[in-house]
């Protein structure tokens, strides 16, 4: 039996519900949450916050005060209104910002800017109680033996996106990428940049299953420059071919970067002849191009699968420099089993998105082989979902993951934040 939908269209509705303490799953980026019903238990709400009134206003020192269903779509274009940018650039970016921070989806700009998490100067939150609360990224948590305990165990991924389980260090932590299982995010303070020209190159490669040696001389070089260049992306020649468009060299894969247009120079004369490739195939894109490229590869899957009535079968994984060629290889051998697939995503920081692309009588199967593959991201003290959620569906994949420490600092965490067990209970939260 599919839940009850309850759609807020104002914070008072929102805060008698809260107070009500009845259980309830929140979403609020209707074109890219995946909600799989089937695995919803017992009683439950499903509680739409989209339609909340979304504002965003400019504040000192280039801070956006962002709050309700606002899009990123909307607040780019309103800091560019104002001789600014934004620093976070998730695919989706007709997804609802504060979705964003329920997930810690930080996109590719990561590369240059940094995470999502770093971004965030401040948090309010509606309790469980409906009662507003203020969490500031310049707080540290209150220090415990349990949380000194819980950052030890995080510091192999704290040069990730996300590691497989949340970062507890400050205030702003306890909302970014914990899935509303501890409030709903009513408004952030979002820090910006100051807009500036940017270009867009293409560099085509070989297949990645062919030989890889360009892509990894590309992707260690690369390292060298974040911060000039503020994305780094793969779509591979199965993506394309998906995908269709004309816009690309046929039977190759892509790495498209974006540099900052005023340090172009240095990054043709430090960078791109020095990959030892045919400069003169390398294209320049425009701003709408690039992003048709990044945008349309995932909506094509998402559309994909729902014609097939399945559940997406991908991963999220990001390994450190180090082991990323030996990614590359886990990818190579899952590109043999027999299945159609794609490979794409955040190439300069060591995260992509590999997809099956399944029957439903391949499903299973599919399901059998993402199970060993994050077996052995751990083995590469990898991380399982470096920026899309765990959600419901991926829950079994991260259990290996977790041990006494984290699962205590979840009971912790939901008995202090959440002692009517309202938010999301079937959460990772409550493992």
């Amino acid at each position: 039996m599919t839940p009850l939908t309850k759609t807020f269209k104002d914070y008072p509705s929102l805060r008698e519900h809260l107070k009500s303490h009845v259980k309830t799953l929140y979403f609020s980026s209707q074109t890219s949450t995946v909600i799989p019903y089937d695995f919803l238990e017992g009683e439950m709400v499903l509680g739409n916050l989209s339609a909340l009134p979304g504002e965003i206003k400019l504040l000192e020192d280039g801070i956006l005060e962002i709050s309700g269903g606002m899009t990123w779509k909307e607040a780019r274009a309103f800091a560019r209104s104002k001789g600014l940018d934004i620093m976070a650039l998730p695919t989706e970016e007709s997804a609802s910002v504060l979705a964003g921070i329920a997930t810690s989806c930080t996109g590719e700009r990561s590369f240059g800017f940094g995470t999502l998490r770093d971004q965030v100067d401040r948090i309010t939150y509606l309790d469980f109680e409906g009662e507003e609360r203020v969490l500031n990224s310049d707080k540290s948590l209150e220090e415990s033996e349990l949380l000194i305990a819980y950052q030890s165990d995080f510091a192999p991924y704290v040069k990730m996106k996300n590691g497989p389980f949340p970062r507890l260090k400050n205030e702003t932590d306890l909302m970014i990428g914990m899935e509303g299982q501890l409030g709903v995010v009513k408004e952030i303070h979002l820090k910006s940049v100051l807009y500036e020209q940017l270009q867009y190159i293409l560099i085509p490669v070989g297949k990645w299953e062919e030989s890889f040696e360009t892509h990894l001389d590309i992707f260690n070089k690369v390292q060298n420059f974040r911060g000039i260049i503020l994305s780094c992306e793969l779509i591979d020649h199965n993506s394309l071919e998906y995908l269709g468009s004309d816009k690309v060299p046929v039977n190759r894969d892509i790495i498209v970067i974006e540099i900052r247009a005023n340090s172009f120079e240095k990054v043709y004369e430090g960078f791109l002849v020095n990959l030892g490739i045919n400069l003169d195939e390398i294209i320049e894109l425009s701003e709408g191009d690039y992003h048709y490229l990044r945008m349309e590869v995932p909506r094509k899957i998402q559309e994909e699968n729902s014609r097939k009535g399945i559940i997406k079968k991908g991963t999220d994984a990001q390994v450190s420099v180090e082991n990323f060629g030996k990614l590359l290889d886990i990818y190579r051998e899952m590109g043999k089993k027999g299945i159609p697939y794609i490979l794409f995503g955040h190439f300069g920081d060591g995260h992509l998105h590999f997809n099956f692309l399944p029957d439903k009588g391949e499903v299973d199967t599919c399901e059998k082989y993402l199970k060993e593959f994050y077996k052995e991201v751990k083995a590469l003290k990898g991380s399982p979902f470096a920026e899309h959620g765990v959600g419901l569906i991926k829950q079994e994949f991260i259990r290996d993951f977790l041990g006494e420490t984290q699962l205590d600092m979840f009971k912790h965490l939901k008995n202090k934040f959440d002692p009517y067990n309202q938010f999301f209970p079937q959460g990772f939260l409550n493992l």
